[in-house]
């Protein structure tokens, strides 16, 4: 074997060392550096490391980007009403301490996202098992978030996982509840409707009553008022026919006489049987009272 031959398989021989050496850290990544298995160091910090050449040394790269867990099918909880709703959630998680993470679960995200799944149906349940139905769909929704992210989260920390959010994306009644509730709000709808309709009617008997109150007071002021007037009209009249018969009483007579056979012959059709000679036909004598040749 020459010389070059030597130099070369040096050369090569240092290259492979070299390049099993080093390695380079993303931004995106942890790395943990193991020696012969046992946990040596954490880099954090994105740049390009050296370390023993393989297998003296190895490397295992974790995510430490933000990550989600949204539930494939849809939780079925039950309140403390013994009624079933149907909860879509999801939770964002990422690795904060990747030694605890690597000793829980290895390299293995699936592993940890299904732990993280079997807790937050866990904290779901415990959180909505208390409630009402309506204190999980509108009252308390954001009490049961922040209860369930406390839950998870303070379970999480010990297999090196910070849980960031957890929301609840849809929660809906089951069928038989839906059925159940729909009927419901009906027959408080319709008993609303009739207590309205019973207001309105009772509320237009009172406004008609009023008003017919008031027509007839309005009615019986202008009847006493009409009563007064007529009143002072008589007496107004009286006065003036006790002057006027004061002042002639024989001519006063005489117009009352013409006007009361005005009113009796008012009509050709009329017929009086009287006799002649009575008193009221005592102006159809002679201006001496006495009757007329002609007439008797």
């Amino acid at each position: 074997m020459n010389r070059n031959t030597v130099v070369g398989i040096v050369l090569f021989v240092a290259a492979l060392l070299l390049s099993s050496s080093i390695f380079v850290v993303s931004e995106r990544n942890y790395a943990l550096v193991f020696k012969l298995g046992e946990w040596q160091r954490t880099i954090q910090e994105p740049g390009l490391y050296f370390k023993l050449p393989t297998p003296l040394e190895n490397v295992v790269y974790l995510d430490k980007r933000i990550q989600t867990i949204e539930s494939g099918d849809t939780e079925r909880i039950q309140t403390s009403e013994k009624k079933n709703l149907i909860i879509d959630s999801y939770i964002k998680w990422r690795i904060s301490n990747p030694l605890q993470f690597y000793v829980s679960f290895g390299d293995s995200t699936f592993a940890a996202q299904n732990r993280l799944g079997a807790q937050i149906r866990d904290a779901l349940n415990a959180s909505v098992n208390t409630r009402t139905v309506r204190a999980v769909i509108s009252q308390e929704r954001d009490v049961v978030m922040a209860e369930i992210l406390n839950n998870v989260e303070e379970r999480a920390k010990p297999l090196g996982i910070q849980v960031v959010d957890v929301r609840l994306k849809r929660i809906e009644f089951s069928q038989e509840v839906s059925d159940s509730v729909y009927s419901r709000m009906q027959a408080e709808r319709k008993q609303e409707a009739n207590s309205l309709r019973a207001n309105g009617a009772a509320e237009s008997e009172k406004i008609r009553a009023e008003a017919d109150r008031k027509v007839q007071e309005e009615l019986a002021l202008a009847n006493a008022k009409a009563q007064a007037i007529r009143g002072e009209g008589d007496a107004q009249a009286a006065a003036i026919y006790a002057d006027a018969y004061g002042k002639n009483s024989d001519f006063y007579s005489f117009y009352n006489s013409m006007n009361a056979y005005k009113s009796i012959f008012g009509s050709k059709k009329d017929l009086l049987v009287v006799d002649p000679n009575s008193d009221f036909f005592r102006f159809f004598k002679q201006s001496d009272g006495n009757v007329s040749t002609s007439t008797q």
